[in-house]
């Protein structure tokens, strides 16, 4: 009976060992689409809490979003916890981010880095649409608005579009 108990023990150590592994071990980063697969647009609602992304006119994903802390109204300066609105491009793409793969913004614009200049603080930058902090693992979404500025979305969802968005992806961030 003891020997039977011990190996039973052993069982659920192990399986709870595989979890807790499974739960923080790094993802592979998923491939990339062919060309007919890609997305050609994202539309980020931020009223509405809405990723949209789309190939030639037909929605291909929608997903819930996170935004900054504070998400009402246009980045002003770093710091200010708001996304920013307008019209950008994906410009970069890493796979080795602190969060679950991350996709790059070309924030600030010219004619935002001219509005913080005249105000005379700092645009601000790195804004991404970015999955959940690696530190918490692959099984926590976090609820609320909570980025710095960036667009979060589930790892789940992140692999996803990750592999559908190149570079020069456009990007419209709507109020």
């Amino acid at each position: 009976m003891k020997r039977l108990l011990r190996l039973l023990a052993l069982v659920f150590l192990t399986g709870a060992a595989w979890a807790a592994w499974q739960a923080f071990a790094p993802r592979p980063v998923p491939p990339q689409a062919t060309a007919v697969d890609r997305i050609d647009r994202i539309l980020i609602e931020k009223s509405a809490r809405r990723l949209t992304a789309s190939r030639g006119g037909e929605t291909v994903l929608e997903f819930p979003i996170a935004l900054g802390f504070e998400p009402n109204g246009d980045k002003e300066q770093e710091g200010d916890g708001k996304t920013p609105e307008g019209t950008f491009q994906i410009d970069r793409r890493n796979p080795n981010s602190a969060y679950h793969l991350s996709l790059g913004i070309n924030y600030p614009q010219p004619e935002d880095r001219a509005r913080a200049q005249a105000a005379g603080v700092s645009p601000g930058g790195d804004i991404f649409i970015h999955g959940q902090p690696n530190a918490a693992g692959n099984l926590i979404t976090l609820p609320g608005d909570w980025t710095a500025g960036c667009i979060a979305v589930s790892n789940q969802q992140m692999e996803t579009l990750w592999r559908l968005t190149q570079v020069g992806t456009e990007v419209e961030i709507r109020p």
